[in-house]
């Protein structure tokens, strides 16, 4: 790819058009930051560049057409066969997709976006849009309801801040629906929870005893050396990388000042998230493979949910440098985002771990599902000049150990 290519790819949101909502007209970028974006564009490391074309690839198909109100008319639905996810799927690709590019939003490298994903919220949430999103029926939309908050979350100024009206309104009353949901007693526990921080960031009431509940009840679930079992029974799969540690460490940065027993079990949250950070990235392979274990392998990258949001956060452990974690992602994103057959022609994304493999997908997977590749990108949110991105390359543990270098030893986490 030339340098043409590429800043066309990683810049298109800078030169998109601006796309009419009911009622009002999306407002015109300032200059300025049109100006800041460029500037940070150019110069941006080509490995920066790259990632914010996977970025731009991701979002563009998702944004543009539910901001126009079109994503149920446009957007394919892959799905397994004699499965119906057509009720569901449009709030997993709109809620993960914003899990995994809310910092970068933040950052104000893509200034389009901002008005643009919020432009989207308010199609989703409006019971009048085309596009009015699915809240109540069946289990599923409480799972992506609570990433859209973790979205807005890692978003507080560009969106959070920004929700008003309306579509504030409207947003805290699809939340409050999802309460009719029973959670299965798992890992969606904190799908409950994460509701209850969106709720208050929204200035609503929220319930402290579906969040205490959840922390609690992860408490009892954890198993040893970083790891929680997914409910009473631990499973061999990225869950504690897709969902459990990130929105436990999500909840505690909501609730920790004022519920008493996140409070208590703030400072072990974050020890054991450290050290699975610090697995995960010994389990990537020199080339950028890893273990195709347990489930949910559609979501691609996005098995590194909690490495890419323990270095957004700047709270990776003592022997991880950032830079080895760059090294390792920008590996890992590239094995599974870039073979052929990963997007279809009009660019949405399709069912794989590694290119187009239909039969990844499990019954509870289609088209939407498969957004939560996205969070591999979190460091996007973070400056061009941090450490993450300007530091120079360095190979990353399985790279040492199987390229003859020296590289730390392993310990476990003693509680």
């Amino acid at each position: 790819m030339n340098r043409r290519e590429l800043l066309q790819m990683a810049g298109a949101t800078l030169l998109a058009p601006r796309l009419a909502s009911a009622g009002s007209s999306q407002a015109p970028i300032p200059p300025e930051r049109r100006e800041q974006a460029q500037r940070l564009l150019e110069a941006a490391t080509p490995q920066l560049k790259v990632w914010w074309g996977y970025g731009t690839r991701l979002s563009e198909p998702v944004l543009r057409n539910l901001a126009a109100g079109t994503l149920k008319a446009r957007m394919p639905v892959e799905q397994a066969p004699n499965s119906n996810r057509r009720n569901v799927t449009h709030l997993e690709a709109f809620g993960r997709l914003l899990a995994g590019i809310g910092p970068w939003i933040e950052s104000g490298a893509a200034p389009a976006y901002p008005q643009l994903a919020l432009q989207a919220l308010d199609r989703a949430v409006d019971p009048g849009s085309p596009d009015f999103m699915n809240f109540t029926r069946e289990r599923q939309p409480l799972v992506d309801a609570a990433f859209l908050v973790q979205g807005l979350l890692r978003a507080p100024t560009s969106l959070l801040g920004q929700i008003q009206g309306t579509t504030k309104k409207n947003l805290v009353a699809a939340l409050e629906s999802t309460r009719v949901i029973t959670p299965v007693f798992s890992n969606w526990l904190l799908f409950m929870a994460m509701v209850e921080a969106g709720l208050d960031r929204l200035g609503a009431p929220f319930d402290a005893t579906r969040v205490e509940y959840a922390v609690r009840q992860h408490e009892q679930w954890y198993r040893g050396d970083g790891a929680y079992s997914d409910g009473p029974a631990f499973h061999w799969d990225y869950y504690n990388s897709f969902v459990i540690q990130p929105m436990l460490v999500d909840v505690v940065a909501v609730f920790a000042d004022r519920i008493a027993v996140v409070k208590e079990l703030a400072p072990k949250i974050e020890e054991r998230a450290k050290r699975y950070a610090a697995v995960q990235e010994r389990t990537i392979a020199p080339d950028g493979t890893f273990p195709p274990v347990g489930r949910s392998l559609a979501y691609r990258c996005g098995a590194f949910h909690l490495l890419a949001q323990s270095a957004l956060r700047r709270a990776l452990p003592a022997e991880v440098s950032p830079a080895q974690v760059r090294e390792a992602l920008t590996a890992v994103i590239k094995r599974t985002l870039e073979p052929p057959g990963t997007f279809d022609d009009s660019g949405w994304l399709q069912i794989g771990f590694s290119g187009h493999q239909p039969g990844v997908g499990e019954t509870y997977i289609s088209t939407g599902s498969l957004y939560l590749c996205s969070v591999a990108l979190l460091p996007l949110g973070l400056h061009w000049s941090d450490p993450f991105w300007a530091d120079p390359a360095v190979p990353f543990t399985q790279q040492r150990a199987w390229g003859g270098q020296a590289f730390p030893i392993d310990h476990a986490l003693a509680t």
